[in-house]
């Protein structure tokens, strides 16, 4: 029983985190500009903020849910003030040497960051309700079996992740100095765009 939810919960995680929204474009840009390391702890925020919202949702935490939907347009205002200035800051990025080791601070504030970000869209909770309402797994599960849940979505986000660095990997070693200001320029405007949606879908 504990398994079958944890493998609905990893394919629930998956399918959430293949449509390639701001967080799958920013992967996809760190591995290539400055190496998989920077992709993964992106991933890893992204699959933090997966894992909070699907825990909400197998917990039926009704009133954290209806206190985040309240508050969603000024919530998704903010999200999408920070992704156009990170879309902004990503056009204009130079190649970074990925030889030089990051500082564990340097980690903890990207990762934060992309915790914050990828909470910045409440109705995720909803879709995440729905998805397990279409795997029988609704309303009335235990404590146990909503956190074997809330982990399976947060292992099948990883899952997405980690394949997509590993993609971005592969065609990073092609690229050169044009090759990467382009990657950095379209980045930058296809961030500036989900972050103007964010803002706008609001209104």
């Amino acid at each position: 029983m504990g398994f079958g939810i944890f493998f609905k919960g990893v394919l629930v995680g998956f399918a959430m985190a293949v449509p390639i929204g701001p967080m799958g474009i920013m992967c996809i840009h760190k591995t290539l500009a400055e190496g998989r390391l920077r992709g993964l702890i992106i991933g890893l925020g992204a699959a933090t903020g997966d894992l909070i919202y699907g825990c909400v949702a197998a917990f039926g935490l009704t009133v954290i849910s209806n206190a985040l939907f309240s508050q969603r347009i000024w919530i998704r205002l903010v999200g999408g003030t920070v992704l156009v200035y990170l879309g902004i800051r990503t056009f204009h990025a130079r190649r970074a040497n990925p030889d030089i080791p990051i500082n564990g601070n340097g980690i903890l504030r990207s990762y934060l960051s992309i915790v914050f970000l990828t909470l910045t869209n409440p109705l995720t909770i909803f879709g995440f309700v729905a998805a397990f309402a279409l795997l029988g797994l609704g309303n009335g599960l235990g404590c146990f079996s909503a956190s074997v849940l809330g982990t399976g979505v947060s292992v099948g986000s990883c899952l997405w992740f980690l394949s997509l660095t590993s993609g971005a990997t592969l065609f990073r070693k092609k690229l050169n100095e044009v090759g990467l200001r382009w990657v950095n320029r379209i980045a930058g405007i296809l961030i500036v765009i989900a972050g103007v949606i964010a803002m706008v879908s609001v209104l």
